[in-house]
């Protein structure tokens, strides 16, 4: 699942000798309110339309826009979790890959992204998900599996967070392939697992807009 994988060939990117007014009307037509500006080959940054908005000038070039974000790149063979880090970080819906000598080869959209995310962790697979909340120096994915099965279920995908709560402490997030949750949940808590949240699919209910909405929910984004 590496950035290049993912580029999104139908988003153009800007050159400093275009004008402001053409990035205006791809814009429109793409339905995007940001596209990457590359000059000889390198990625020099993002162009939105507030930005143009604000100069109130449809004259002039793309060279003469202060472009922001001239960091928000990753390698080409980096993995999709630093796309979603880097569109994090600097707040955009779209990431620019780059290769080891810095030229420019696409923009990954935040939407194709998380797709790619949920697919990563197995959202579109039946079942439920499961947050615990431990220390750091508690967590061992062998223990947990091991209690998990006890109950004839499986982990799916896991993956960490930090806990806003608790920066002493991280989130753990389980895919579990049963969508009936409160006999897993119960074993958890006799082992001594915090358990802060439980999300349960219904057989048969959920599309797919439904698993992007779960998806959102568990990662509060």
């Amino acid at each position: 699942m590496q950035a290049y994988e993912f580029i999104n060939n139908m988003i153009p990117p800007l050159k400093y000798s275009d004008k402001v007014k053409m990035a205006l009307s791809w814009m429109e037509e793409i339905r995007t309110d940001v596209l990457p500006v590359v000059d000889e080959g390198i990625f020099r940054g993002l162009v939105t339309d507030e930005m143009i908005y604000n100069i109130n000038r449809e004259d002039i070039l793309i060279s003469e826009v202060p472009l922001e974000a001239e960091g928000c790149f990753v390698l080409k063979e980096k993995h999709i979790y630093d796309v979603l880090r880097v569109a994090s970080e600097y707040q955009t819906n779209m990431v620019a890959v780059v290769d080891s000598d810095n030229i420019y080869h696409g923009v990954v959209t935040l939407e194709d992204a998380i797709a790619a995310f949920a697919d990563s962790l197995s959202i579109q697979a039946q079942g439920g998900v499961l947050v615990l909340s431990m220390f750091m120096t508690d967590y061992s994915l062998f223990e947990i599996a091991r209690v998990i099965e006890s109950e004839n279920a499986k982990i799916l995908s896991s993956f960490l967070t930090s806990d806003p709560l608790d920066e002493s402490k991280i989130k753990v997030v389980l895919k579990i392939d049963k969508t009936e949750l409160r006999h897993v949940k119960a074993t958890l808590e006799r082992f001594g697992y915090k358990v802060i949240d439980h999300y349960q699919e219904e057989m048969g209910v959920s599309g797919e807009q439904d698993r992007l909405d779960n998806l959102l929910r568990f990662l509060n984004i």
